[in-house]
Formats: structure tokens, C-alpha cells, sequence
């Protein structure tokens, strides 16, 4: 057992590190680790939550589902959640999962085994046999309308026809790119010298969040069905009604099919572990489904998936090819990265050319040399890594690899942080790739959204001398940009007014932008409601940093050492100058009854969202807390608040509200409160409507 200390520091670490893989796989659809390494990180950060409960917190990854909601579509609440699935790579594991099922159920249990196809997850609603609306998975509750591009989509039926129709039903499935679609795609690209996508399941979710429909159309997207949702479903179970969903003219695998018993459902993956490679569309498993309703209701649900379900993921596919060079690319943080060169290999259904070496001592522990032949995966079937080195086919001659000891940008000798696997370039001021990755990030939308600026337009603005840092963007005229290749008047003007109604971005969003270490969206949005202006930030020392949420050592120490550096803070004033913001807006408090009240939320709320329950605690003169501790006043609790804080709560005597009784509170009602031991679990009769819904 660790201390408690160290405790909380690795558990800061993995939700900052589950966050950030979050997003790159739900929004920026381009993942960097393989689902095997983030499920590792997950199942180390829910191990340390249980042992150290006092660290608990409602925005956990571990009790969310990643988000992949964007502002350019209208948000839309799921009728019935989108949960996730529990993953297993292990034969043993899935076995288990069986044999739990069937002592519970005292009988041999029927299972419906179905591919696990690799895109992106839908809600159709349909009301009288129409379609009239397409959701994404989004946050679980919450995703985003894409209805007018999935209408492109061929295989969505847009009216139903046959028999037992329900009036008003959901029906979930796979959207996903065939391997022609894609390798069409990419040629296209290729020949317009735009960049290539880097795999079926990214290209289908940039296709899905396309704005304009009639490029969705040209894609060639599929979409496959695979659970229905509804109070009045025709049949019990799973599988019934899904071959009543194909009669009614959706597409339903040809490939599910009924098991009884641990033996069959093995037999079922060990035959797709070898027969899906000559599918013509990716996928990366099995999933595993009771198929009867009723019992599904008995087994119920844990906090973030159903305990009736379990996906199982194949093995990644591996290849044999050369090992040509390493590259080595430098972040706008400074991280070095290695990059291997390979022969061009078939794998997974692309064509694989580069690979990650992640750092020096992944490559010294693999023994890495050029010119060995080394054994490559798609980690989850996505990012290329090296995984082993084919040892009887090496080279008599061949040389331990050397890691770089320079920038191969600037020169500058490399650091190494304690505690941190990667090199880093420490020349800020003066690296290339980094000056450029800054002000990158700065334009990004989710800060500055600065329209017209990519980085290519980045690149030739830096090159031509116009900007060397964020805060020569606001120097820029539209008479510079102008003469520039590519961009023209109007061009430059729509740039100019971009940069112009930048100014008016909240306090932090330009927080985020400025690009503090470890310092990311949600982070940055604490900061900028703790300190209120950048310079209560600056002049926090490390203790007062800390007392915000989601500040832990490691962005103290990131935050201190960026307002250390004289570059930054000229920058900071230059901005200031500028007319950005840097302070945050001072509303208006609707009244004082929460004054010098700590209140923790928890749990799903029906009238508001937790963000909005924030929002009004705020309002009234309260201070959220993520966690609950002994100047804890009240908690305002929803269905399935935390097992840890209600027993902490339960401990320390903390009043709880419920949502209705927290309303009548800012309102000024008076209300009865409810001790711990009073909070009631959802009631049977909305749990059974929700457990009938999923996947």
C-alpha cells in the first residue's frame, strides 16, 4: 500500500492522462494509445479510487463515458442512456463472466454473440414507422443531433414497413466505413494533397460530423443494428426482436448468433478471431449479450455498464517488416518523440509505413537496432506500435540504437523530468516546432478559434516573419496577409476579424490557450472560477494553487514555472494589451442563502444537469467541493450518488438534499432534509424502463 499522498498524486496523474485519451478518441477521432493500454490506465485508477475513497470524484473518468459532443451540432438528452461496455481480452475472464451469469440465473443461460464492428455508435428514434431522429453516443446522456447526415446513409431505413411495428421505439447500431469506402477516400485525398485519414473508424466519425450533407452522401458510410430500445418492444428477447427489426428493413448482422454456455460462445470468438479478416468492414471483437430481457432486469447494472453484457477484444493483428530509421519529432511542450520508418506492411486492412517508439526506454527495453526486422501492432487495431524484435534474423554487425541527446530542431541539449519516461527539448523561446505548436494550440477552437488559421497558414506566417509568438497575432493587418500565397483579400480580412472577435473569448478558454503544461480545457476552466483573473493566478504560490479543483503537484508546479519565465509574462501583458480577457465575468448573485456553504454534487439529476446544479450553488453564494470532507455542509444528491461519499457522508453525519429539495431551497422553501440513510435508490420502476434499453 502507497501513502496517501502518493495516492492521490497517481490518481491525478491517471485522470489527467484517461481525460486526455478521452477526447482524442471521442472529439479529435485520433487516438493515441490502444484500447488494451487505456483500459490498463482505467482499471489502475478504479483500483486506487476504491482503495483511497477519500479521493473520489464525480468527474472521474472512471465513471463517465468519454464524450464525443461537438458545438456545431444541436445536443440532444438520450431517452435512455448509452452506457458502455466492460472490456476483457482474456478467454478465462469471459469464461467467468459466463459462469457468474448462469449461477445467478440457476440455469444454462442463452447468450447473443454478435460482432463488435469499429465505428461509431448511433441512436435511431423512430415514432409511426418514420425516422425522425439520429443521436450520437456523445457523453451517455447527452449526444449530438446528426440526423441530416445519417439520412445519406442507404442502409438507415427512413420508413419502416411490416408487421408488430412499435409506435414510438430506439434502435442503436454501427456506423462504420467499409474497407472500400475508405481506401477510396484516401486515394481521393491523396490526389487533392489533403491529409489521409488514418483508419476506417476515424474516417466514419469525421464523415459522421460533417457540416454539410452531401459530402456525408459520397462517403460510402454503413450503418449495422444492433439493439432495440422501447416500453413496448414486440418480443422478450434480444434476439427475437432484432429479426423482427430486420423484416421491418433494417440491416441486421447475418452474423449473430444464439449460445448456450461458456463452450459455444468460445467457439464463436475463435472462429471471428480468424474468419473476420475476410470481412469487408474493420472490426476489433465479440460482444456478449443475455438475451433475455427479464434476466436482464434481475442482473441489473453496475455504475458505468451493464453486468448482463461484456465486450470481448481480439488480440491485435501483427506483422513482420523492417525496421528503415527513426525519426524524432519534438510537441509544442517540447516532448520528444521517436518515430520508426518501416517497410510498408499490410496490417489490419491498411497500409502501415511509421510506428510509435513512444521513448528511449521502451526502445532500450525492446532492444531496438535498424535494420532489424520487428514484429508490429495496431494497438486496439488503430495506432501502429512495435511490440518485439525478430532476434534470429538480425544482423551480425547491427548496433545498439543511441537516443538522441540534442534537439534534432534547435540543438539544445535534452532534459529529463523525474518521474517522466519522455525527453524534453527545454528551449521554448527558440524551438521551431514548438513556437509553432503554441500558437496551434492558441487558434484551436476549443480556445482562441481563431477561423482561417490552420497550420499550414501558421507555418507561412512564421516563415514570412509576421508572427514569432500568440501575441503577434494581434499585430497583424489584413494588407500583411494579403500578399501571401494562398490567402488573398478576402481571406485575409476573414482572418483579421476573426482574431478581432477573439478578443471577446472567456477568461478560460484564453487560460487554456496560452498552453500552461498539463494545464488542459477542464482544468483551466476550475482555475478560471477559483482565481477570477490572471493575476490572482499569478500571484498564488503552490498551496493556494492546490486549493482549486483539479489542481494537484504536478499543475502547480507546471503553472509556477510558466509565470517564472519573463517570456511568458511579457506575452501575458502583450495579450492583456490587446484586449483579451483575463478576467473572468462578474455575474450578478441571484441571492446570498448559500453563503460560506460547501455543497458536494452527486449522482444524475432529471430537471438539471450537475453542471447547471453547479452553476445555481454558485449563484446563491455556495462553493462546490468535488469531494466530501468534514466542512462539508449538505450534499445535493441525484439517482446513483457515489457508494463512497454516501458512506462517507453516513460518517461524518452530512445532510443530503434531493434535487426537489435543493430547488426549494435556492428559492427560498422551506424543506426537510434526509440523512444519509435516507437516501433512496432509483425507484424499480424506472430502473426496469432504463435496463430494457442498452447497446
Amino acid at each position: 500500500m502507497m501513502d496517501s499522498k502518493e495516492a492521490r498524486v497517481e490518481i491525478e496523474s491517471l485522470r489527467e492522462q484517461l481525460n486526455y485519451h478521452n477526447n482524442k478518441y471521442y472529439v479529435d477521432n485520433s487516438p493515441e494509445i490502444s484500447d488494451f493500454e487505456f483500459d490498463a490506465l482505467m482499471r489502475r485508477l478504479m483500483e486506487l479510487e476504491a482503495q483511497y475513497p477519500e479521493f473520489s470524484d464525480p468527474l472521474s473518468p472512471s465513471v463517465r463515458v468519454g464524450s464525443d459532443r461537438t458545438a456545431e451540432f444541436a445536443s440532444v438528452a438520450h431517452r435512455y442512456p448509452m452506457l458502455s461496455l466492460s472490456n476483457t481480452y482474456s478467454i478465462e475472464e469471459l469464461t467467468a463472466f459466463v459462469e457468474r451469469i448462469e449461477r445467478e440465473a440457476e440455469q444454462q443461460t442463452e447468450f447473443a454473440c454478435e460482432l463488435k464492428f469499429d465505428g461509431t455508435a448511433i441512436s435511431l428514434t423512430y415514432e409511426d414507422g418514420r425516422l425522425v431522429r439520429a443521436v450520437t453516443r456523445g457523453d451517455g446522456a447527452t449526444g449530438d443531433d446528426v440526423t441530416a447526415n445519417v439520412k445519406t446513409i442507404r442502409t438507415i431505413p427512413l420508413t419502416l414497413s411490416g408487421e408488430n411495428i412499435p409506435k414510438m421505439f430506439e434502435i442503436r447500431g454501427e456506423i462504420f466505413m467499409p474497407y472500400a469506402s475508405f481506401d477510396r477516400l484516401n486515394a481521393e485525398r491523396e490526389a487533392a494533397g489533403e491529409q489521409l485519414f488514418a483508419n476506417p473508424r476515424n474516417a466514419a466519425a469525421g464523415t459522421l460530423k460533417q457540416q454539410q450533407s452531401a459530402v456525408v452522401a459520397k462517403r460510402g458510410l454503413d450503418c449495422i443494428l444492433y439493439q432495440m430500445a422501447g416500453d413496448n418492444l414486440p418480443f422478450s428477447s434480444h434476439i427475437e426482436n432484432l429479426e423482427a427489426a430486420r423484416s421491418w428493413g433494417f440491416k441486421v448482422s447475418e452474423y449473430m448468433t444464439l449460445c448456450r454456455g461458456a463452450k459455444e460462445v468460445v467457439e464463436y470468438i475463435n472462429h471471428w478471431d480468424q474468419a473476420r479478416k475476410s470481412l469487408p468492414y474493420p472490426t476489433d471483437g465479440v460482444v456478449i449479450k443475455v438475451n433475455n430481457f427479464a434476466l436482464r432486469r434481475t442482473l441489473g447494472f453496475t455504475a458505468k455498464s451493464p453486468r448482463w453484457a461484456v465486450a470481448y477484444k481480439f488480440k491485435a493483428e501483427s506483422a513482420l517488416t523492417k525496421l528503415l530509421s527513426v525519426d524524432f519529432q519534438v510537441g509544442r511542450t517540447g516532448a520528444i518523440t521517436p518515430v520508426a520508418n518501416l517497410e510498408p506492411v499490410l496490417l489490419a486492412g491498411t497500409t502501415v509505413k511509421r510506428a510509435s517508439l513512444h521513448n528511449a526506454e521502451q526502445i532500450a527495453a525492446l532492444d531496438i537496432r535498424i535494420g532489424d526486422m520487428v514484429y508490429v501492432e495496431k494497438g486496439g487495431e488503430i495506432i501502429p506500435k512495435i511490440t518485439g524484435v525478430e532476434l534470429s534474423e538480425r544482423c551480425t554487425d547491427s548496433a545498439p540504437f543511441e537516443y538522441i541527446t540534442h534537439c534534432p530542431e534547435c540543438g539544445t541539449e535534452l532534459v529529463r523530468f523525474e518521474g517522466e519516461a519522455k525527453h524534453y527539448c527545454p528551449n521554448q523561446g527558440g524551438c521551431r516546432p514548438q513556437i509553432l505548436g503554441r500558437i496551434i494550440h492558441f487558434i484551436r477552437r476549443k480556445a482562441m478559434n481563431i477561423d482561417g488559421l490552420g497550420a499550414e497558414t501558421v507555418e507561412l506566417l512564421f516563415n514570412s516573419g509576421l508572427i514569432a509568438d500568440i501575441a503577434d497575432l494581434y499585430t497583424l493587418r489584413a494588407t500583411d496577409l494579403a500578399v501571401l500565397p494562398r490567402l488573398g483579400e478576402k481571406s485575409a480580412d476573414n482572418i483579421i476579424n476573426s482574431i478581432e472577435a477573439s478578443k471577446a473569448v472567456p477568461f478560460a478558454r484564453v487560460l487554456f490557450g496560452i498552453g500552461i503544461r498539463f494545464v488542459g480545457e477542464t482544468t483551466a476552466k476550475y482555475m478560471a472560477s477559483h482565481f477570477k483573473s490572471i493575476d490572482a493566478l499569478m500571484a498564488a504560490d503552490k498551496q493556494a494553487l492546490q486549493e482549486a479543483e483539479e489542481v494537484g503537484d504536478k499543475i502547480a508546479d507546471a503553472v509556477l514555472e510558466y509565470f517564472a519565465d519573463p517570456v511568458n509574462i511579457a506575452i501575458i501583458e502583450r495579450l492583456r494589451a490587446a484586449g483579451l480577457q483575463f478576467e473572468g465575468e462578474q455575474t450578478e448573485r441571484a441571492s446570498d442563502i448559500l453563503e460560506g456553504k460547501n455543497v458536494v454534487v452527486s449522482g444524475k439529476f432529471t430537471t438539471y444537469s450537475r453542471d447547471e446544479i453547479k452553476a445555481l450553488i454558485e449563484q446563491h453564494g455556495g462553493k462546490n467541493q468535488s469531494g466530501v470532507s468534514s466542512n462539508t455542509d449538505f450534499i445535493v444528491a441525484g439517482e446513483n450518488m457515489g457508494p463512497a461519499k454516501l458512506q462517507k457522508a453516513e460518517k461524518l453525519g452530512i445532510t443530503i438534499l434531493s434535487e426537489q429539495q435543493f430547488t426549494e431551497l435556492i428559492a427560498g422553501v422551506a424543506t426537510t432534509t434526509a440523512t444519509p440513510a435516507e437516501v433512496e435508490q432509483p425507484k424499480a420502476a424506472e430502473q426496469q424502463v432504463t435496463q430494457t434499453t442498452l447497446f
